[in-house]
């Protein structure tokens, strides 16, 4: 529908309004035409994707590191006159403990069948042939009826039934032994005794810190949630409505946008929620415009396309308010409009060219 603007002036009564112009307007009021638009609702359904299932997982056994100090060589005597006698010992250790690893089995299947009736046994009554004897001329009125049965009807459907459940199977991790040899004192010494200390040796072990076992892990159902418009109220009236005539303008919607973005920050947000709601509060079912401009500094291709993209995100913004998307218009103006001197090759200040880098909205007719 063409977007037109109406300032009316002061009309005298021997004027003759046009059958599309608002009735009785009053002097120096603005008008915009506003048909009534369709109202949708929005509807979330979701959907399971993927159910939930069970993983198994297996985790190993750990192994820690201990260190012992041992004796290797026990205390003795030693005799001036009859030495003693040393002999030795092999003290045998286990090096390193034995464990277990596990082994999982996933769960098996194997085809089978079922039978169904798909249409059961009946039985009816049916017209025979006529008698060979019938003394009747009418072959008719020696027909006899048969009470004649029907069998049942069966299909078989292929199936699957459960071979083998999943099962975890152990394989013994072996153990690790290792030995030591130490000397013993055989015979002390028999007449003078001088004390030998004992000698100590410091071992390294490895020994069983946790066991491998296996875990559960439940992995949740992926879902999908899918937003779908519904028609609540069908719209289409078309009625006029009086507006400030400031708002039938361009009005500054002060963004600041960040460098070459089209995203709204926080602060946009609350700029547009302060700004552009109330407006839209205050005058129900009236289309609303939202006009961005930059520079000419760039290419006059990307400043095109950024200006509409940051008019569409303030337009996707009051969609997400709650705002009918047929009452707004994003409209990007690149570099078209600039509001002062500072066109392509002009050298300007950086606070001229901010003049030109504005987002803008306006009240225009449905």
């Amino acid at each position: 529908m063409k977007k037109i603007l109406f300032l009316f002036a002061v009309m005298t009564a021997s004027v003759t309004l046009a059958q599309d112009l608002p009735a009785n307007p009053e002097p120096g009021k603005c008008y915009v035409r506003c048909t009534t638009p369709d109202v949708y609702v929005n509807e979330t359904v979701t959907l399971t994707v993927k159910p939930a299932y069970k993983v198994l997982k297996t985790v190993p056994a750990t192994f820690k590191t201990v260190t012992e100090r041992v004796e290797v060589k026990a205390a003795g005597k030693k005799l001036t006159v009859v030495p003693e006698k040393w002999g030795t010992e092999t003290v045998s250790y286990v090096s390193k403990e034995g464990g277990n690893t596990l082994r999982i089995t996933p769960a098996s299947f194997r085809p089978s069948s079922e039978t169904i009736e798909i249409k059961p046994a009946y039985a009816q009554w049916e017209l025979g042939a006529s008698a060979p004897d019938c003394a009747s001329g009418n072959p008719d009125d020696c027909r006899y009826w048969c009470y004649k049965g029907y069998p049942a009807e069966f299909t078989t459907i292929d199936t699957q039934v459960l071979g083998a459940d999943a099962s975890v199977a152990k394989t013994p991790i072996g153990s690790k032994n290792a030995s030591y040899t130490k000397r013993v004192l055989l015979e002390p010494a028999k007449v003078v005794e001088t004390v030998i200390p004992a000698e100590y040796k410091t071992i390294t072990k490895t020994v069983l810190d946790k066991d491998a076992f296996t875990t559960e892990e439940t992995v949740p159902a992926v879902t999908k949630t899918i937003s779908k418009e519904v028609l609540k109220q069908k719209g289409g009236l078309t009625t006029w409505k009086e507006v400030e005539c400031s708002l039938v303008e361009y009005q500054a919607l002060p963004i600041n946008w960040n460098l070459g973005s089209a995203t709204l920050t926080s602060a946009a947000k609350s700029i547009i929620d302060s700004r552009l709601m109330p407006v839209l509060a205050k005058n129900p079912g009236v289309k609303l415009e939202i006009a961005s401009h930059t520079d000419v500094r760039g290419n006059s291709s990307s400043n095109q396309d950024l200006s509409e993209r940051r008019a569409k995100a303030v337009a996707d913004y009051l969609i997400t308010k709650g705002i009918n998307s047929s009452l707004l218009v994003a409209n990007g103006y690149g570099e078209n409009k600039v509001k002062n001197r500072c066109r392509e090759g002009v050298s300007c200040t950086e606070r001229e060219h901010a003049v030109n880098r504005r987002t803008e909205f306006r009240l225009i007719n449905n």
